[in-house]
C-alpha cells in the first residue's frame, strides 16, 4: 500500500500556482498499480481517493497512519465503483460482487475489507472514495438499474450526458459521502456547464472511458480566477470547496464524482454563467 497526504490551499494562495504546483497540489496522476493500494488522504473534509488493482493476489485495505485506527473503517465510509474486470469486496462476513461500472457503499464499523480479482488477465480496478462518518449505515451495492439518473446537455452544446447517482441519499442513508457516474455520448465533451461550486462540500473527479490518445482539460479555481489541468485516462483530481470543476475533452468519456462535506442536497449549489467565467 501506497499513500500521500495533500493539503489544504487558500484561494489567494492558488491564484499565484504555476502549472507544476496545480499539478501537485491538485491531481492524483497514478491510482492504479497491479497488485496495489494507492490512496491519497486530503485535508479537504478529509476525503481519501483511492484506487485497487488486484492481480495474482487479494488486497486487504488496511488503515494508514493519519488515521490512528485499529481498521480503516473504524470512524469511515467507504464508496467503490469498479472500473475494470469483474472483482469482489469481502467486508467481514459479507461478500459482494462487483461487475463493470457497479458500486458499493460500506459504512463504518470494525471490519476487514479485502478485494479481489475474479481473473487475472482481466482485473478489476476498484476507485474509492472515504470520508469520516459519525455512524454505521448498512452496506449495500449499487448498480445503474438502482440509481437516480437524470439525462442533461445536448449533442448541439456538445454536453449530452447521463448523470447515474448512485451514492446519494435518494438511493441509500449515507454520513457525508456521495458518489456518481457522469457519461458523456459521442460527440460531447463538455461536463459540469453552467459551471458551478457548492461551499459546504468538496469534490473529486476521476476520468476513465477515454482512448490513450486523449486527453480531459480539467478546469477549477474560483470562476473568476480559472485554472485549467490537463488530464489522462485513470486520474483524478482534487476540487476545493471554492473551486468550480468542469472539463473538455478530446473525446467523449465518463467521469467518476465524489462529495463529502456537511451537505446532502446535490442540488445545493452557486451557479455562474459561461459568460461569466475567467
Amino acid at each position: 500500500m501506497q499513500y500521500e497526504e495533500r493539503y489544504a490551499a487558500h484561494p489567494d494562495d492558488a491564484k499565484g500556482y504555476d502549472t507544476d504546483r496545480l499539478r501537485r497540489e491538485f491531481l492524483i496522476e497514478k491510482l492504479f498499480e497491479p497488485d496495489d493500494i494507492r490512496l491519497v488522504y486530503s485535508a479537504y473534509d478529509r476525503l481519501i481517493v483511492g484506487g485497487i488493482m488486484p492481480v495474482g493476489r487479494p488486497l486487504e485495505l488496511t488503515p494508514i497512519d493519519p488515521l490512528k485506527a485499529p481498521f480503516f473503517l473504524h470512524r469511515r465510509e467507504l464508496g467503490i465503483i469498479n472500473v475494470g474486470g469483474k472483482g469482489t469486496v469481502q467486508a467481514g462476513d459479507n461478500t459482494f460482487e462487483l461487475n463493470y461500472k457497479e458500486a458499493l457503499y460500506l459504512g463504518s464499523g470494525d471490519r476487514t475489507v479485502t478485494f479481489r480479482s475474479a481473473d487475472a488477465s482481466a482485473p478489476a480496478l476498484f476507485y474509492i472514495n472515504s470520508a469520516p462518518a459519525h455512524r454505521n449505515y448498512p452496506d449495500r451495492k449499487v448498480t445503474k438499474s438502482d440509481a437516480v439518473v437524470a439525462k442533461m446537455g445536448s449533442l448541439e452544446d456538445s454536453n449530452a450526458r447521463t448523470i447515474n447517482k448512485l451514492i446519494v441519499k435518494q438511493v441509500l442513508p449515507t454520513c457525508q459521502l456521495q458518489m456518481g457516474m457522469t457519461e458523456l455520448e459521442p460527440g460531447s465533451v463538455w461536463n459540469t456547464m453552467p459551471a458551478h461550486t457548492h461551499n459546504r462540500r468538496m469534490e473529486a473527479y476521476f476520468y476513465f472511458e477515454l482512448p490513450a490518445d486523449a486527453a480531459v482539460c480539467h478546469f477549477m479555481g474560483q470562476p473568476q480566477q480559472t485554472r485549467h489541468i490537463w488530464m489522462r485516462k485513470h486520474q483524478a483530481v482534487i476540487s476545493p470547496a471554492w473551486s468550480i470543476h468542469s472539463a473538455c475533452a478530446t473525446h467523449n468519456y465518463t467521469f467518476i464524482w465524489g462529495m463529502a462535506g456537511e451537505n446532502l442536497d446535490y442540488g445545493d449549489m452557486d451557479t455562474c454563467a459561461v459568460t461569466d467565467l475567467k
